[in-house]
């Protein structure tokens, strides 16, 4: 062949690819934004789980822990400051930078940190947690993710944020009963705050500036939000799957001490089997979301696995430990496909121009379920036992699937090749 006709020869097929597969890769900077953004998500959200498996063990050697009210408020209060505080702070980092309301919202999560360290009675607690919440950057960081990628790789920045809640939930689980055995329900607090101080060094220096857009932003519509159908279940579903989270975590470490006969410090030896098992075995359903086209599929068979869950609960916990650990193990799988799932299906689903403010709704959302979560636990817990937290918690899971049922999956995304 002559060097005129190989210069005039199509580019070979593997170049092709790579170039088409290189625009759906994230780049370095993208890489490095969102890995970042994510720690400073999960180490906050640690703050604030790590009481979880605890709280309601050690928190009745304080003036006040002897109200299960008192209890589910101090593990939940901080949700209601959340959502009270998330979109404003989301649209005060539009206005004034991403970096600094963050800071800020850090700033006053250390605070609240330093206050519930320092309080000796549930209440003092209450406050410290209160404060803690109203450092409420989720948004924030949601939307400076979304500055920092293209729109080909959002979507796998988003569900970089969203499994570290799932991560960050499992250890918590793991290492709050330990370190809480060390250094006391106090000494959590302050580890707390230093988290927060360490997430105000990340995104000083670590985090890099997100490029800057010249094109013109369409008009924000509320409405395209507020009540845009499939956002909407979205929104429906982390409400439920918080509340259920938090209102568990009022009765699920004393079950396990009364019922498994398993110190608090030993809880760990449940929860870490239990969490390796449940992301092992989740990761199967989610490739055959993401790769097979079965994303509505999985997310149904998600929510109803965590009805089953909820409503065997009261049968399993009569065989003991095996029973708590079999439902924890179910409830789990279920818990952490969907909150893996879920804040990428909103970066998908929602409308380009309003995608900041659509993760500002759903993270409030989130935290309307965190507080109302430990309300239900405790006042549930106290006027009709444990068992009806678990079958209200198995209601909700079933509205939740009777209003997902008719969800329309997102666009597949585009092929790599």
């Amino acid at each position: 062949m002559s060097r005129g006709a190989r210069r005039d020869a199509p580019p070979h097929p593997e170049l092709a690819v790579a170039v088409a597969a290189s625009a759906f890769s994230m780049t370095p900077t993208e890489r490095r934004a969102s890995a970042w953004l994510a720690s400073v998500y999960a180490l906050r959200m640690l703050g604030l789980f790590l009481i979880l498996p605890v709280f309601a063990i050690y928190g009745r050697n304080l003036p006040g822990g002897q109200e299960a009210y008192l209890i589910g408020l101090g593990i939940s209060i901080h949700g209601l400051t959340q959502a009270m505080f998330q979109i404003p702070f989301g649209a005060a980092s539009d206005r004034f930078g991403r970096k600094p309301v963050i800071i800020a919202g850090l700033i006053v999560f250390s605070l609240g940190s330093a206050v519930a360290a320092m309080a000796t009675t549930i209440p003092g607690i209450i406050v410290g947690r209160a404060i803690q919440g109203a450092g409420a950057i989720s948004a924030a960081v949601a939307a400076f993710v979304a500055d920092s990628t293209r729109d080909e790789v959002r979507t796998k920045a988003m569900a970089m944020v969203g499994a570290s809640i799932g991560v960050t939930f499992a250890f918590s689980l793991v290492a709050a009963p330990p370190l809480t055995a060390w250094i006391g329900l106090s000494g959590l607090f302050w580890l707390t705050a230093a988290l927060g101080c360490a997430c105000i060094a990340v995104i000083l220096w670590a985090v890099p500036a997100a490029p800057l857009h010249e094109e013109t932003p369409e008009p924000l519509r509320h409405g395209d939000v507020l009540f845009h159908p499939q956002l909407l279940r979205l929104n429906i579903g982390v409400f439920v799957l918080h509340v259920c989270q938090t209102a568990l975590f009022v009765v699920v470490p004393t079950l396990l001490v009364s019922r498994g006969a398993l110190p608090a410090p030993e809880h760990w030896m449940v929860y870490l089997p239990v969490l390796v098992a449940s992301f092992l075995l989740m990761l199967p359903p989610m490739i055959a979301a993401e790769k097979r086209g079965q994303l509505r599929a999985v997310f149904l068979a998600a929510i109803a696995l965590l009805f089953v869950a909820l409503i065997s609960a009261p049968a399993l916990k009569l065989h003991a430990l095996a029973g708590l650990v079999t439902f924890l193990l179910l409830f789990f799988i279920a818990f952490n496909l969907l909150e893996a799932m879920q804040p990428s299906l909103v970066s998908r689903i929602a409308p380009p121009h309003v995608k900041g403010f659509a993760m500002g709704v759903y993270n409030t959302t989130q935290a309307f379920g965190l507080f109302l979560g430990g309300i239900v636990g405790g006042a549930f817990a106290k006027r009709f036992g444990d068992n009806m937290v678990f079958y209200v918690c198995a209601a909700l899971a079933a509205f939740w699937f009777v209003a997902a049922y008719s969800m329309t999956p997102p666009p597949a995304r585009k092929k790599e090749n």
